[in-house]
């Protein structure tokens, strides 16, 4: 998009869990490892310079993570009695092509720590968590956030991991009432006399009835504060999301509108929608588009189409192929792939058209 880029960042959506308190007699716990491995071959028509911007020509390389974020982690629950459950989560992001950190904030658990307690009164979790504005996104995409061509590369494209990977949060999610569920989540900046420095917050309420899902949420992040982690996750932003899904059968269709608004910068519409198909229980086909749009200048715009197919060797490995094409006019920089294996990141774009696709290999433990 319009930012100058970071290049090698990823992320996608995750689950739930966790917390132990030890104490109660006959407390039933657990602790489990679980995990993704993910690698492909990425091919693209073009490549962006990251320092001038232009093209510096076709690519073909290992991209960790085509599909869904490599990492691994430990989750664990304990079953306090009345109703109440305590959880926890510690999550690593990883890169399989050169063993590093990936789809994360950078840290070693950087992609969720937290701890949670579960009840009738719904969820309270503490620590570093998604937001709701990024869940409801990751709801709203037909292609499930993919690592190609999805709302996830023009989100990382405008504001990197910023509400993304939330540190200092705390949060509630409310139960499901009449198909009513909302979330809220506070971040301090953890700055001593000034609040409003590095505060994030963010609201979202999403109503469900089986087959008409319909969701908006809100996020507003401040600069400043006391986080400070490897790749930016504190971008100023104030953004906006609504959007809705209707599924018939073993197909779904989505639509949905996000909005953009960078402090001191550049101020983005997208607008996307498409459709997830399960063709055989072990075969998903899936497309989707978005077009972006920059408010204060409509020259400054473009558009990302992607398909992609999705078969089940088994419950836990999938075989899977991607392809798609991203148009760039005036100084919008769209990306293809959440990539970081070379150098050069397909998450940022070039003037004109890129058109790529990759085929890879899932594994989840």
């Amino acid at each position: 998009m319009l930012k100058a880029g970071y290049r090698s960042l990823r992320a996608t959506a995750g689950g739930c869990t966790l917390l132990c308190a030890a104490g109660l007699a006959h407390a039933q716990s657990n602790i489990t490892l679980y995990g993704i491995v993910d690698g492909s071959v990425l091919v693209t028509s073009r490549t962006r310079d990251s320092a001038t911007g232009a093209n510096d020509g076709a690519r073909v390389s290992l991209s960790d993570s085509g599909l869904s974020p490599s990492m691994f982690g430990l989750t664990g629950k304990e079953d306090l009695g009345g109703g109440l459950v305590a959880e926890f989560k510690l999550e690593n992001g990883v890169n399989i092509a050169n063993g590093g950190y990936n789809n994360s904030n950078g840290n070693l658990f950087g992609r969720q720590a937290w701890l949670a307690l579960h009840g009738s009164f719904g969820e309270i979790k503490a620590g570093l968590q998604y937001s709701p504005f990024f869940l409801a996104l990751y709801d709203l995409d037909p292609r499930g956030c993919s690592q190609f061509g999805s709302s996830l590369v023009t989100y990382l494209d405008n504001v990197v991991g910023t509400g993304v990977f939330n540190a200092n949060a705390l949060s509630w999610t409310s139960p499901v009432i009449a198909g009513f569920q909302g979330r809220a989540m506070l971040a301090p900046g953890g700055e001593a006399g000034n609040f409003q420095a590095g505060r994030q917050y963010s609201l979202g309420l999403r109503y469900d009835n089986g087959t008409l899902a319909v969701e908006g949420a809100f996020y507003d992040g401040n600069g400043g504060g006391t986080v400070a982690t490897p790749l930016p996750t504190t971008v100023p932003f104030v953004g906006r999301t609504l959007g809705a899904s209707y599924k018939i059968g073993s197909l779904t269709a989505k639509a949905s509108f996000a909005s953009y608004k960078v402090a001191g910068g550049f101020s983005n519409n997208v607008y996307g929608g498409g459709l997830d198909y399960f063709v055989l229980p072990q075969l998903d086909v899936n497309g989707g588009a978005w077009f972006t749009s920059d408010r204060h200048d409509t020259a400054n715009h473009s558009i990302l189409a992607a398909v992609g197919a999705n078969y089940l060797l088994s419950r836990t490995t999938t075989l899977y192929a991607q392809m798609g094409v991203v148009n760039n006019h005036g100084a919008m920089t769209t990306g293809l792939d959440v990539d970081g294996a070379a150098e050069n990141s397909a998450l940022y774009g070039t003037r004109g058209t890129t058109v790529g696709g990759n085929i890879g290999i899932r594994h989840m433990f």
